[in-house]
């Protein structure tokens, strides 16, 4: 059901920190003593604690890892799952003025050891779960020398720890920390790794003064109060998670309820079951609940709204009708925040991420040679701060990445799309995901949505394949069928010819079981090529089909 924000009552809104306040400390500090008995952290289906407790709980931990000896600007490691454990870890951490490392909890192996020997931290926060791979790798973990069991568990068995010692946080003697060690807005906060898709993981250096404008920017454009509570599945290491959800609604006062991952079977009953007003989701994510068949409890809810990124063009209308619901698209990326937000009290602008917020962020619309595009034409979004400390101070330990992304004094992001008459900005698709071919500039989002229109297609992925030409692609579609389906390549080619023009028309068709995402439900396309390449390509010119013919070609003459 749509809630009428501006006649609720008893919703006071927070109230912006002083920018000399723009630290997670100041923040922290500030809800404990204003919000104290109010509750603020619940783990689905489990605990809830209140401002106060967790104030408590993290004064606690801090002065563990003060007695540890950590210190202002040392990297501390955390490997946990979304728990209260993983948001006390990271307020800890940032407490001491350390600076907080949030890893992948899937990571192992090389992916594990990459992480942990950039940061060059000595200490690691986990929980027993987790150990055993953590172990597995001691050898070729170059700086960590110590790990510590949040959970005070041992081991299910003897374990061999290597070089590393093993500590449970009852057994650490505290140190006398006080409120002395203050941090600053410049200084480095956390660092959050990028995904890692198109290569080895890059640590994005985060300064205090981003990540409390990522949560105050936040709480003000989705209106949190203290009456909210926000349903987050996010996982601990992505600042949607963190900074944007759990952080945001620490500034209103408001109650968050953190989930362990994302079911779109079970998500609407969850945003019912713990009175979740507000949440956040990849457009992926809710192309998934959109998915679900629909039911009488859609609009049984008191869900008001959704910040997404995007906001999936082919259902954003339908999907507001169906649960009675606002979406609010934003852009931006781990680098630089969230320069463009929508309004959500305005009329739905399908495919817009808004406009820029121009109080915090110069915008440009580029084309290759580093030219400013006009409106309506296509380029690469490029970012300058307008105040400091407010975008990332680099890529740790890979100056080479960070003075590439910075070419000519502006941060290149990647992203393309174009800015309309009215200000409005739309996002297309990533710069590396465009596929060229014969000249042509293509999306591979176009190609993928199409596809999707299809009634037996679950989910698609279109990626540009080596044509033999030099800088030119083939173009080669990714299907997962739903459930029972027997896709016909030579009707699919058809289907697609009534909505594609035939530039571009894919050369390969493959079918996988599953789509490889990342825990926020991006498609990671290179793992996609890769898994595509090990299997046997549909190859339309080898099975002597032409585009012109598709429109009579026999179904029966289908081939593989």
């Amino acid at each position: 059901m749509m809630v009428d924000r501006d006649n609720q009552a008893g919703c006071a809104p927070f109230s912006d920190p002083a920018v000399d306040q723009w630290t997670v400390p100041a923040i922290l500090a500030q809800a404990v003593a204003q919000f104290a008995s109010r509750p603020f952290l619940e783990l689905a289906g489990d605990v809830c604690e209140t401002y106060a407790e967790m104030g408590q709980r993290v004064a606690d931990l801090a002065g563990r890892l003060f007695g540890l000896g950590v210190r202002p600007g040392d990297r501390v490691l955390s490997m946990l799952p979304n728990s209260l454990h993983a948001v006390h870890a990271w307020l800890a951490t940032n407490r001491l003025n350390a600076v907080d490392v949030g890893i992948n909890t899937g990571y192992k192996g090389k992916s594990l050891e990459h992480a942990a020997n950039l940061s060059e931290a000595r200490i690691l926060l986990t929980t027993a779960p987790y150990l055993e791979v953590i172990l597995q790798s001691s050898e070729q973990l170059t700086h960590l020398r110590t790990i510590v069991l949040l959970d005070d568990s041992v081991a299910s068995r003897s374990l061999d720890t290597g070089k590393l010692e093993v500590l449970r946080c009852a057994d650490v003697t505290s140190g006398s920390c006080d409120d002395s060690i203050a941090a600053a807005p410049s200084d480095i906060g956390s660092i959050i790794y990028t995904s890692g898709t198109s290569g080895p993981a890059k640590g994005v250096m985060i300064p205090h003064a981003q990540i409390a404008l990522l949560a105050t920017s936040a709480a003000r454009k989705m209106d949190l109060t203290q009456d909210d509570v926000f349903f987050s599945f996010y996982p601990m290491y992505h600042m949607a998670g963190k900074f944007m959800s759990v952080l945001a609604t620490m500034v209103a006062g408001g109650k968050v309820v953190l989930d362990s991952g994302f079911d779109p079977s079970q998500w609407l009953t969850r945003i019912r079951d713990y009175g979740a007003t507000v949440t956040a989701a990849h457009g992926p994510m809710l192309e998934m609940v959109y998915a679900q068949p629909p039911g009488p409890g859609d609009r049984q809810h008191q869900l008001r709204l959704i910040r997404t990124a995007p906001f999936p063009k082919r259902i954003a209308a339908q999907f507001e009708a169906r649960f009675g619901v606002r979406g609010m698209e934003v852009w931006g990326l781990t680098e630089i925040g969230i320069p463009c937000w929508t309004d959500y009290r305005e009329p739905l602008r399908v495919g817009s991420c808004g406009k820029v917020d121009t109080e915090h962020f110069e915008f440009a619309v580029l084309d290759p040679r580093d030219h400013a595009l006009p409106a309506g034409q296509i380029g690469e979004f490029a970012i300058r701060p307008r105040q400091p400390w407010i975008v990332m101070q680099g890529y740790l330990g890979m100056p080479d990445k960070t003075v590439a992304a910075w070419r000519n004094l502006w941060f290149h992001t990647g992203d393309c799309g174009y800015v309309d008459e009215d200000g409005y900005v739309y996002f297309v698709d990533r710069a590396k995901e465009r596929i060229r071919r014969r000249a042509e500039n293509i999306s591979a989002g176009d190609i993928e949505a199409a596809a999707l229109l299809h009634p037996d297609i679950k989910e698609a992925a279109a990626v540009g394949v080596e044509s033999g030409y030099e800088g030119d692609d083939d173009i080669l579609l990714c299907v997962v069928p739903r459930a029972g389906a027997a896709l016909n390549h030579i009707e699919l080619l058809r289907f697609l010819m009534r909505e594609l023009p035939h530039f571009m028309m894919p050369r390969y068709l493959c079918q996988l079981p599953a789509m490889p995402r990342t825990v926020t439900g991006k498609l990671q396309r290179a793992l996609v090529k890769e898994q595509a390449c090990r299997t046997e390509l549909w190859d339309r010119k080898r099975a002597g089909v032409a585009l012109r013919d598709l429109a009579v070609f026999p179904t029966a003459t289908e081939v593989g």
